[in-house]
């Protein structure tokens, strides 16, 4: 077997995917441990910490009707290597309780926080009732965690009254605070969805309003590093411990705009690429309340999953990176042309893609909701006379696209709403297979929410807006400011409330609505409310 390093060498030299590369990715790959397999070593039952460590919280994630994922992780000092941990396995317990003081137990029980993982604890916890208010602990030694808040969704054949819930993406830690977070915790929301860029990658910049740490990020511990500094924000921990999180990756999680194994530089090799995405994925994992199916491979994860609340909604979370070709026209805005037609290309992948189909196709809710990262409106972003289109988004995946909502369309999936970040701006999309025919019918609605900090301040009213909407009679709501949307379903109409935040480069600063919209049910296409 060729040494990973040999494989880079090989890959430069010969410049292209030839066999003896391929079969040498193959078993470099094969040779990578599975993570959380096996865990060996000395057991620290009664630890002792010379400072807090629960510093980076607690959180609960990946919510069913019968249980959910709690989370945390073990480290005393977050933003040093290992988190200051030494290189024992942690015995950790936790409790499950009906009372914030959690003296009513209904769970608790014992597990371990190891090195390999970076001392996170990720306890899966099943067969508890539905449609049940929680709160859970941790304890480590003489140290406790602080208290969380968690629910588990209604029954599946459940139909609930109300679902509320916020999403939200882009939170550059240098470019603003994170003052959305401290608004969205006061709404109380049922459940947030994080859509991507939850960290960036970019080396700390002078003249921001905080810097990161360090210079680019590559490392398994570069990315462990990056993340703890994220989740050091006050705001995010509090918002993180108030209900249940589903989270899904966009690009900044690993490197900006990568495709697969494709790097946005031309002298990345795929393997260096995977050789990152690895550490990154593994990283990602570490951090996020995600259940033991989605424990990384290498450089692989299985992300994309169904969150159910009863029969009102039904999530498809998407994974819109791991799987995709790489982007047409050298990732240029383009034209709509044979490239972006490529019937090829795909954003999704063969398995992702079935996947959502069958989904699609048995779902017996209400609403049927994807939850993913990159516009799926294909709008224009010229402003000259010329009709360019990004090829980072749907618009470079026109055949896949045109065809998920032809699905849509022909198998009459009820209610679709598509959930999109990326972009750090607001939108509402009509959707229709026919991409810029705005005379046929509308199958889906698509809601578009800013960034939370990405971008600094932005702008409500861009010098541009009156040609951006006469370019695109399919966009119902722009919006450039930071902020997130609140999202409010009943089994008879779905409101979109864009939430926007009047600064992000200064603290405490107010937050409005400035726009709702309402999908009526049985009716695609938004409307003001």
């Amino acid at each position: 077997m060729l040494p990973l390093n040999d494989l880079d060498r090989i890959w430069k030299r010969e410049n292209g995917m030839t066999r003896r590369f391929w079969l040498g990715y193959c078993s470099a790959l094969a040779a990578i441990p599975v993570l959380g397999s096996r865990v060996e070593g000395r057991v620290v039952t009664q630890p002792k910490f010379e400072s807090d460590p629960f510093t980076l919280g607690v959180t609960s994630g990946d919510p069913s009707s019968t249980g959910f994922v709690l989370w945390t992780r073990l480290a005393p000092k977050p933003l040093e290597p290992f988190g200051g941990m030494g290189p024992e396995l942690v015995e950790v317990s936790w409790v499950l309780a009906e009372d914030e003081a959690c003296t009513k137990v209904v769970r608790q029980g014992k597990t371990l926080a190891t090195p390999q993982l970076g001392h996170s604890v990720h306890v899966e916890i099943d067969a508890l009732l539905p449609d049940r208010t929680l709160y859970f602990k941790f304890r480590a030694g003489d140290a406790e965690s602080p208290v969380g808040r968690t629910r588990t969704m209604p029954a599946d054949d459940a139909m609930p009254e109300r679902l509320k819930f916020a999403f939200a993406s882009c939170q550059h830690f240098e470019t603003g605070y994170y003052t959305a977070y401290e608004d969205m915790l006061r709404q109380s929301p049922d459940l947030v969805f994080h859509l991507g860029d939850y960290i960036y990658e970019g080396k700390g910049a002078e003249g921001k309003i905080r810097k990161h740490i360090g210079d680019e990020i590559k490392s398994l511990e570069d990315y462990r590093i990056r993340h703890a500094q994220y989740r050091s924000d006050p705001a995010l921990k509090a918002m993180h411990a108030a209900c249940p999180w589903v989270v899904t990756w966009d690009d900044h999680e690993v490197d900006n705009n990568y495709a697969g194994d494709i790097s946005e530089e031309k002298n990345v090799s795929p393997l260096e690429l995977l050789k990152r995405r690895a550490n990154a994925y593994q990283a990602y994992y570490e951090m996020m309340p995600l259940r033991k199916s989605s424990l990384p491979t290498g450089p692989d994860m299985q992300l994309y999953r169904t969150v159910k609340f009863g029969r009102l909604a039904e999530f498809a979370v998407l994974d819109t990176r791991q799987y995709r070709s790489n982007q047409p026209n050298d990732d240029k805005a383009s034209p709509l042309n044979e490239a972006a037609r490529d019937e090829k290309a795909s954003m999704l992948g063969d398995k992702q893609r079935g996947w959502l189909m069958s989904k699609l196709l048995r779902s017996q809710s209400v609403w049927n909701v994807l939850a993913q990262q990159v516009m799926m409106g294909v709008n224009t972003v010229s402003r000259d006379e010329t009709e360019k289109f990004s090829m980072d988004q749907w618009p470079g995946y026109l055949a896949e696209r045109n065809a998920i909502l032809e699905f849509m369309k022909t198998r009459r999936v009820p209610n679709p709403v598509v959930l999109t970040g990326d972009i750090h701006s607001n939108w509402v999309n009509d959707l229709r297979p026919e991409e810029r025919d705005f005379e046929k019918p509308v199958v889906a609605t698509e809601f578009v929410g800013t960034s939370i900090s990405s971008g600094g301040d932005g702008t409500g009213q861009p010098p541009y807006l009156g040609l951006l909407l006469s370019r695109n009679p399919g966009v119902k709501y722009f919006n450039a400011q930071r902020g997130y949307v609140l999202c409010n379903v009943t089994p008879e109409k779905w409101q979109a409330d864009y939430r926007i935040v009047e600064k992000v480069t200064s603290p405490g600063a107010a937050v409005d609505t400035k726009a709702s919209f309402v999908v009526e049910e049985g009716k695609p296409g938004a409307v003001k409310g």
